[in-house]
């Protein structure tokens, strides 16, 4: 991943080659992508997958519970999760991880899959990803 981000300063750009990444190299997900916080909305930023959701009302969804908890928030079963959105009916868990810039959350790593519980035995590895990314954008 590194490789992939280093030199790059334009932050489009860079999370639009980030998503790509993931969206191509994780097994068993049907969306990679970020949504940029933008006062009480999250909005769409670059991503792979189908069409998304453009604009999370805050205080909803999984993307508001990372924002507001200020770390990972994993969703074993995004039926179990009161308020998910589903912007993907065929989603089905769901892992979301705050991104900060300049010492505030701007930002979130939004990963879903098709399976129940994908993301449980990836988490560290998710969340080194979202921590490298990070970086990258804060050089």
């Amino acid at each position: 991943m590194n490789s992939l981000l280093d030199g790059e300063s334009d932050e489009i750009a860079l999370l639009a080659n980030a998503s790509a990444l993931i969206f191509d190299s994780v097994p068993d997900i049907n969306w990679a992508g970020f949504y940029f916080v933008k006062g009480d909305e999250l909005v769409l930023g670059p991503f792979q997958g189908k069409p998304a959701c453009v604009r999370l009302r805050r205080g909803k969804g999984v993307c508001w519970a990372a924002v507001l908890k200020g770390e990972t928030v994993t969703v074993r079963d995004v039926n179990e999760f009161e308020g998910h959105i589903a912007c993907d009916s065929a989603s089905r868990s769901e892992i979301v991880v705050p991104l900060k810039k300049g010492g505030e959350i701007f930002a979130v790593l939004d990963i879903d899959s098709p399976l129940v519980n994908r993301f449980e035995e990836i988490e560290d590895v998710v969340e080194k990803t979202a921590r490298e990314i990070e970086s990258a954008l804060n050089k």
